[in-house]
């Protein structure tokens, strides 16, 4: 799970910095950046989602 987890991170990062390379390079004449800002956030949304789903199904547990 850790691996998965981490996985989206880095993805979720690169597509980060991608928006802000086509924002920079464009100079807001295109929409690359949107769409790479849309893939970020619903990058960011299914690791949500996944996280809950881990915690519900048992996959990942609460430490004290």
């Amino acid at each position: 799970m850790r691996f998965i987890v981490l996985t989206f991170i880095a993805f979720i990062v690169f597509s980060l910095f991608s928006a802000l390379f086509f924002l920079l390079k464009d100079k807001g004449n295109s929409t690359r950046a949107v769409k790479a800002l849309t893939v970020r956030v619903v990058l960011s949304i299914t690791l949500f989602v996944l996280l809950l789903l881990s915690f519900h199904f048992g996959l990942i547990t609460q430490r004290f």
